[in-house]
Order: structure tokens, then C-alpha cells, then sequence
């Protein structure tokens, strides 16, 4: 089943969950599901910040990793959950509250697992954080249903 970039937007911003609301979540500027590539903008607001305006790496790091999920998510167009089982984030320079611009790449796709790449930019283009990923491959009719505990 093969997806248009519009679809895959149109999907994407359909399928907005609440955890991007909270980590300043502004648009879906790029989708790729032919390649596995998205690019998000964000926008980091103060209260995301310790030590005067400098934000904290969590928030950074979510940014990131929310790109490359959904570049696995659209690779898969929509049919395989994507769990991390390994999450690796490098950070090149300090983020601060305002624009700033996550996009996440699947590098190498195999049967049950695949690897990304992503990337954190300011609105001057500068690197903030670099990160690579390792997740699990589930197909949605396989995943485990919660437990009744």
C-alpha cells in the first residue's frame, strides 16, 4: 500500500497524539513514508528551561526522538508499533526557547528491527542535538494487550 506525502501529512496530523501538544509541538513541515524521513517544528517554550534560558535535554531529546519514531511509523505507513530498545543523543549545543526543527530518517530496515537517525536544529540552522535509535518492529495485530493486574 503505497502513500503520497499529502496522505502521509494528512495521516500524521489526524494521528497527533497528546505528548507532542506537550513537548511544543507546532507543525508537520516534511513526510516522506517512501523513505522513512519527517521534520517536525517545535517550539520550546520557557518553562522548559533550567539555568536561566538554556532547555532542559529531556525536552530536547523527546523532540528528536519523536521525529525518528515517526519516520519508522511512516516507513511502515501506519501498521507496526516501534518501541526503542535502544536510544543514543548527542548534543552539540545549548537549545533555548523558540523555533526549533526535529527530523528523524530510518537508515537501515530489517524484519524485526530498524535503526534511525535524527537531528535537532534551530531556526539559524544550528546543530543542537544529533541521535540514532534502535527499535523493535511490532505489527499492530500482533501487539500484546496490556495486562488486567
Amino acid at each position: 500500500m503505497k502513500m503520497t506525502q499529502s496522505e502521509a501529512l494528512e495521516t500524521l496530523h489526524a494521528r497527533r497524539q497528546p505528548a507532542l501538544i506537550t513537548l511544543g509541538y507546532s507543525d508537520i513541515l516534511e513526510a516522506d513514508p517512501e523513505h522513512g524521513r519527517v521534520k517536525f517544528k517545535f517550539v520550546a517554550r520557557p518553562e522548559f528551561c533550567h539555568s536561566g534560558d538554556i532547555v532542559q535535554g529531556g525536552f530536547l531529546t523527546g523532540m528528536v526522538d519523536t521525529a525518528m519514531a515517526h519516520a519508522a511509523i511512516l516507513r511502515a505507513h501506519f501498521t507496526m508499533a516501534v518501541p526503542t530498545l535502544e536510544l543514543k543523543v548527542s548534543f552539540f549545543e545549548p537549545g533555548h526557547p523558540g523555533p526549533l526543527f526535529a527530523e528523524g530518517w530510518v537508515v537501515r530496515w530489517g524484519r524485526s528491527t530498524a535503526f534511525l537517525e535524527g537531528s535537532l536544529t534551530n531556526d539559524q540552522g544550528a546543530m543542537i542535538v544529533k541521535a540514532s535509535s534502535t527499535i523493535k518492529l511490532i505489527p499492530m495485530h500482533k501487539r500484546p494487550l496490556a495486562s488486567s493486574k
